[in-house]
């Protein structure tokens, strides 16, 4: 049993793997808050552009 916890503490790949996870989670809500926040703005400047076409 003390074997497969020294193994387990010496092997980083699992927790490299969660931790870009993490990241990747982070990331994706940041963007998702931008989009929610900025996208009728954004819409209402490209609607602009349209109706001045």
């Amino acid at each position: 049993m003390n074997k497969l916890f020294q193994k387990l503490r010496k092997s980083e790949v699992g927790a490299t793997a969660v931790e870009y996870g993490l990241l990747v989670a982070l990331i994706a809500a940041v963007i998702i808050g931008t989009v929610a926040l900025l996208g009728p703005q954004v819409q209402a400047g490209f609607q602009t552009v349209v109706d001045n076409l």
